[in-house]
């Protein structure tokens, strides 16, 4: 049995951001990133340093925090790592998606996708 070992990124606030302000930004106000925490317990991302998955991660990890507050949203770092997203339902159930390749808007519909399966498990 191993243990892993999560790192939580912890973005500096260089401002206070409210959820209206995030969500009047036009280019990113989609609906289904303020769902993540009605949907998802848990989100991981596993990833090497230079891979596109830590450019996602960078760019829109306030952003998700400031809609989900209190989504775990766990980051694992490590070199030559393959790049991968997992959600943890209700129940204990699973998913995950392997990020190798895929540019930031694919990973964007990745995660999309794993809220979606949320909503479906729910009902």
């Amino acid at each position: 049995m191993g243990f892993y070992f999560y790192r939580l990124l912890l973005m500096p606030a260089d401002e206070e951001i409210s959820e209206n302000k995030v969500l009047n930004r036009g280019r990113e106000s989609m609906a289904w990133r303020g769902n993540l925490s009605k949907n998802i317990r848990e989100l991981r991302f596993l990833m090497c340093q230079s891979s596109p998955a830590r450019t996602f991660v960078e760019k829109n990890y306030k952003e998700l925090k400031t809609l989900n507050p209190k989504l775990p949203i766990l980051i694992r770092e490590c070199s030559g790592a393959e790049p991968q997203l997992w959600a943890r339902f209700d129940f204990g159930v699973e998913k995950g998606i392997k990020l190798e390749g895929l540019s930031e808007a694919q990973i964007s519909k990745a995660l999309e996708d794993l809220v979606k399966a949320g909503e479906i498990l729910k009902a």
